[in-house]
């Protein structure tokens, strides 16, 4: 089955949601300068799986917690979602997304970064207008975590001896909080049903974390014009990930030299077409894989206390869409 028709399928129980949040989210990223309208035209083409924005409808669906403003809702986390990836792709140097230019490499960084500061001031301006502030104050804590796990990623670069979990917290920060925001604001908007809405912002975490450990995955081992983003980044920026962690962690020392030659040698190209050539980085990904389908494992048996429903069914699919993602 194609990627497309899996995710109709994943999506199929908030059909009608979901295109009230794409008209939504077309409403947040019109702009009213030329230059800035040309930019976010060109983010329209990064269009992807929208699975953020689909947590927080299917966990509102799933939860029989529905209100009209869900849609917005998911709109203003997918905004939030095109913001980090504009600031990601400056952070990692990276030329393509979604197979198509970067925004930093289509114009500059500068101005990259300032499109991605844009993006934010515009979900956070329009979560204020929402009946309920649990939106924007879940959002603001999570972008903060967002950015210290960016941070802190930077800090650590390099870092071979970095434990497992220092890395699945910085992972998660980078990724699986925004995760869990979705599953939890769909779950308790616009408030209360706190212990419901943290179990599934712990199954979001944890789908999230899985998420990211297998794009870590495919940064390393990933065919570029599949996963449709330049691969490699995560090598060439000395950022040492979990299937490289577990190689290193049981190659002998002359092995761990070469693999930090890799790393840090001035003036090398594909770094990570080296790595694999003075390395067997397969039982470091295939631990990598085992751990985030732990970590799925985990997070669908959250989905327990959920009563039984086609969005219920959606959030169980989520976890074998993250699995077998090659994209």
């Amino acid at each position: 089955m194609s990627r497309d028709a899996r995710l109709q399928i994943l999506l199929a129980p908030i059909e009608w949601p979901m295109e009230r949040m794409r008209e939504e989210l077309g409403v947040l990223l019109r702009a009213e300068t030329p230059s800035v309208s040309d930019m976010v035209d060109h983010l329209g083409r990064f269009r992807g799986k929208q699975l953020r924005a689909a947590l927080v409808l299917l966990a509102g669906e799933a939860t029989g917690n529905v209100t009209d403003e869900h849609p917005t809702v998911a709109a203003i986390v997918e905004l939030i979602h095109l913001a980090t990836l504009v600031h990601d792709d400056v952070l990692d140097g990276a030329e393509t997304r979604r197979r198509v230019a970067s925004v930093n490499q289509r114009w500059d960084n500068q101005v990259a970064v300032l499109l991605g500061d844009f993006l934010y001031a515009r979900a956070f301006q329009r979560s204020t207008q929402l009946s309920s502030r649990l939106c924007s104050s879940s959002l603001s804590e999570t972008t903060q975590v967002i950015c210290a796990g960016e941070i802190d990623q930077a800090a650590g670069r390099w870092d071979f001896e970095m434990s497992q979990e220092r890395y699945e917290s910085i992972a998660g920060a980078k990724t699986a909080a925004l995760y869990r925001a979705a599953c939890e604001l769909g779950a308790r908007y616009p408030g209360g049903r706190e212990e419901l809405g943290h179990e599934l912002g712990r199954f979001g975490w944890e789908i999230g974390l899985a998420f990211q450990i297998i794009d870590d995955l495919l940064d390393v081992v990933g065919d570029e014009a599949v996963v449709g983003k330049t691969v490699g980044n995560d090598v060439a920026d000395g950022k040492v990930t979990l299937p490289v962690l577990h190689t290193y962690a049981r190659a002998d020392e002359p092995v761990r030299a070469r693999i930090r030659d890799v790393y840090t040698l001035p003036d090398l190209d594909d770094r990570a077409t080296r790595l694999r050539e003075v390395c067997d980085l397969n039982p470091g990904v295939d631990y990598a894989r085992a751990r985030a389908d732990e970590l799925t494992q985990s997070a669908l048996g959250r989905l327990a206390l959920l009563p039984e429903s086609s969005a219920r069914s959606a959030l169980e699919s989520v976890g074998n869409f993250v699995l077998q993602r090659r994209w």
